[in-house]
Formats: C-alpha cells, sequence, structure tokens
C-alpha cells in the first residue's frame, strides 16, 4: 500500500510553504492565492506552530468579523496539528482526515517537515488508480486492442 512518502514523492509542488505567526492574515491569504494552495505550515525557525487554512479564514476570521489586515495567523490558526510520518498508509490517512474532519496534513520525518497533504491529493491518487483498474480489467475482459 502507498504511503505518506510516496504521495509527496509524486507531487509536482515546489515544498512547504511556511508562514509565521505574527504575519497579517492579510498576507497569508495573498501567499495562500499566489501558490494556488489551502493551506500555510505555521512555523517559526524549525518549529511547528500549527496549520492555517481557508476555513480558518472563514470561520475565524470573516465569520468573526476580524480585520484580515489587522490579525495575526497565530490568533486564528489551527494550533492542535496532527502530523503523520512518511511510512505511514494512505488508507490510514484518509481514516484520519475523515474521523477529525481535516483537509490538510503535514508528513514529518527524522528530518523535519517533509510536505503537506491535501484531501486533494489522497483524490487524485485514488482517481488515477480507479483509472488503472478499469483499464487493466477492459484489457482482461476484450483484450488489448
Amino acid at each position: 500500500m502507498p504511503t505518506a512518502g510516496d504521495l509527496l514523492a509524486q507531487k509536482k509542488s515546489g515544498g512547504v510553504i511556511t508562514v509565521a505567526p505574527d504575519a497579517t492574515v492579510k498576507d497569508a491569504a495573498r501567499l495562500m492565492h499566489d501558490h494556488r494552495i489551502g493551506s500555510l505550515v505555521v512555523a517559526e525557525g524549525e518549529s511547528l506552530r500549527g496549520i492555517f487554512t481557508e476555513r480558518d479564514v472563514l470561520w475565524r476570521v470573516v465569520a468573526q468579523g476580524k480585520d484580515a489586515a489587522s490579525t495575526s495567523v497565530g490568533e486564528v490558526m489551527t494550533a492542535d496539528v496532527i502530523v503523520v510520518r512518511p511510512d505511514r498508509e494512505v488508507d490510514e490517512i484518509e481514516a484520519i482526515m475523515r474521523e477529525h474532519r481535516i483537509r490538510h496534513v503535514p508528513v514529518a520525518g527524522d528530518h523535519g517537515l517533509l510536505g503537506v497533504l491535501s484531501i486533494g491529493d489522497l483524490n487524485a491518487f485514488r482517481a488515477d488508480a480507479d483509472h488503472q483498474k478499469v483499464e487493466y480489467l477492459t484489457e482482461y475482459i476484450y483484450g488489448r486492442s
């Protein structure tokens, strides 16, 4: 069964995008927009402090009437972050995401943060695997063309 490390190796991203806890929500949202991502890892130096997601913007900033230009990421981030190891199997990661109702999971190994997996990454993996099965079964049933 494929692992978190396998999925990270397939991603075309250029690494983990981080933001400092004292950055403004406005700057963090612009960073997510520019990189076309739905979350940022909140870090101070090498220390993981939390994760800041689109959901945090919506629920903890917009819905609460806070000013994105003056609110810091540290005030509204999700501090209790579930982190998985690179050898964690995809099925287990999907179960963790379902159970905790989260859409982004940082992956960290012995030497620090390796990347972030999103629900979109897992869905793309499943879709590709399903497509390969359909092709295999079609060839099995009808023969090669």
